[in-house]
């Protein structure tokens, strides 16, 4: 076991155990605002281009259907949704992702087959060389996404063509730079842009 999945054990296994209570909540909260289930699960790309099924809290009506991206204030966001997209409560069932070994704390956030397809070669390998992460300077960067993209014509268009090589350029720089001290230092400048 190496040093970077014994630290996300380290920090998995408590914090799923402490943040237990919270899970019932947000889960109850859900059933309650709309039909559906209480979780989301979604096919991504892991490491070595390997599909998995991230988990998160159900934000959106189930039953109605639209593009993979959420833009802005899309229809299909529920009342609770809201809340929980804005301080990112709804990614904390991919603890669960990075307890089983899909994920990691820190690495290139994992994305839809759909997209990953447009990543040049070579540097979809690279990225993909390490672990898969809930949070890194992309997604940091990129918070806003879908209030950045609502203001769009072509959405999809732009989030190709714009947003997702920036995003290919901060996933090589962390592949490059990958140290227990960078994702210490990312999870606290995740926390720090989520609360204040």
């Amino acid at each position: 076991m190496n040093n970077k999945r014994l630290f996300d054990l380290c920090c998995v296994l408590p914090s799923l155990i402490l943040l237990s209570p919270l899970f019932l909540l947000i889960a109850l909260w859900i059933k309650l605002d709309s039909q559906g289930p209480v979780f989301f699960l979604q096919t991504r790309i892991g490491q070595f281009g390997k599909h998995f099924r991230i988990i998160k809290f159900r934000t959106m009506c189930p039953f109605k259907k639209g593009p993979k991206l959420t833009i802005g204030s899309d229809l299909r966001i529920t009342r609770c949704g809201y809340f929980l997209r804005h301080y990112k409560l709804d990614e904390l069932p991919q603890l669960i992702n990075v307890l089983k070994g899909e994920m990691s704390l820190v690495g290139p956030r994992p994305e839809v087959p759909e997209y990953v397809a447009f990543y040049p070669d070579g540097i979809r390998e690279y990225v993909l060389s390490v672990p898969v992460g809930i949070t890194d300077n992309a997604s940091i960067e990129f918070r806003n996404e879908s209030e950045l993209l609502a203001t769009s014509l072509h959405p999809e268009t732009d989030y190709i063509e714009k947003i997702l090589p920036i995003k290919l350029v901060y996933h090589q720089q962390y592949v490059k730079n990958q140290s227990l001290f960078l994702d210490i230092s990312l999870i606290l400048k995740t926390l720090k842009r989520i609360f204040f």
